[in-house]
């Protein structure tokens, strides 16, 4: 796929996100906001966040624990990591998974625009080991960095982004902040 082609698929699965968000009975924007929700704010797409890389896979995985944003404890593997470059600034974003078995990653992040241009709390990334995998390499696109549901309504609670994945740089894409 090109880049072209690529960043059609982004808008266009953004706006399947804004009508699934609008509509449908699962999601995450209170009843009342629905009337009036046009939608969530984005940064355009920029090839720059898109990274292919390799996963330094620990050998052997920490258990560690993760506070939600109502305060139960929530446990994960510490799985691997990835190291990339943003504006020639080293960042080292931490991989996790829930059980070994698992074929989801994790990577939940905040970044020097949390608070101000995104969700304060952080943003997520899910890679998936049949999508996202190619060979030995992922492919981390800040692109489609989520906000957690709670970022939309008090009724979720969402694990809370560790220290170890706080970025001194601004990553300008993906989700902004909701309203």
């Amino acid at each position: 796929m090109n880049l072209e082609e690529y960043i059609w698929a982004i808008k266009h699965n953004r706006v399947a996100k804004d009508k699934f968000f609008k509509e449908s009975p699962q999601s995450p924007i209170p009843f009342e906001e629905r009337e009036n929700f046009e939608g969530l704010n984005y940064y355009e797409p920029n090839p720059k966040y898109m990274f292919n890389l390799e996963l330094e896979e620990f050998e052997n995985k920490e258990h560690i624990q993760l506070e939600d944003s109502v305060g139960n404890i929530r446990d994960y593997l510490r799985w691997g990591r990835f190291v990339f470059e943003v504006d020639g600034v080293e960042c080292i974003l931490h991989a996790y998974k829930t059980d070994a078995s698992e074929e989801r990653l994790f990577v939940p992040f905040k970044d020097a625009t949390s608070g101000k241009e995104t969700y304060g709390p952080g943003r997520y990334i899910d890679l998936i080991e049949s999508e996202d995998k190619d060979g030995d390499k992922w492919f981390l696109d800040f692109n489609l960095a989520t906000n957690p549901w709670c970022a939309y309504s008090h009724d979720y609670a969402c694990p809370l982004i560790p220290f170890e994945n706080i970025l001194k740089v601004k990553i300008e894409a993906g989700e902004k902040s909701y309203k």
